[in-house]
């Protein structure tokens, strides 16, 4: 009887656990920022500023420089990581869905397919404080800067593989 009494306390306090959630994570507009300012800026930059497990699946902060002159290459993600784009700074046309055009696969970016560029899809202007959210496996494109740009990314990613930061 005592086992038995043991093993359901435990087993509450282990469902007890299972159901707390997780703490909230604060990432400052200052980190942003200083973050955002130690970015190289001769070349695109996509890094973490924090990733987070949420209980079961993780959620990643990503800041990202592109500059103008950088090469744009199209991609698609072949995992279910959505992406949700909150442009920062600059403006410059993003094309998602359609084809890819001349893919390849870049060793660098796992689970991912590049392509020179997309046919057809759909185009949009995006500028400061626009917001888009990008399905995984949908291919994406910036097909056109206006200048240099910098923007967050949102990583939700069910599978649970972004590294932890």
């Amino acid at each position: 009887m005592k086992t038995i009494t043991v093993v359901l306390v435990l087993l509450c306090v282990l469902s007890a656990a299972a159901q707390t959630p997780s703490p909230a994570t604060d990432v400052s507009a200052a980190d942003i920022q200083a973050f955002l300012k130690a970015l190289p800026r001769g070349e695109v930059s996509d890094k973490p500023i924090r990733v987070v497990d949420v209980g079961g699946y993780r959620v990643g902060v990503y800041g990202v420089y592109r500059p103008k002159a950088s090469v744009q290459e199209a991609i698609m993600h072949e995992t279910a990581v959505t992406e949700v784009y909150q442009m920062l700074d600059g403006a410059g046309t993003l094309i998602t869905g359609g084809n890819l055009v001349d893919t390849w696969r870049d060793p660098a970016v796992k689970n991912s397919v590049k392509g020179k560029r997309i046919e057809g899809g759909v185009s949009r202007r995006m500028v400061k404080g626009d917001v888009v959210i990008i399905p995984g496996r949908l291919p994406h494109w910036w097909s056109n800067l206006e200048g240099d740009i910098t923007y967050l990314i949102i990583r939700p990613d069910p599978a649970g593989k972004l590294p932890l930061k």
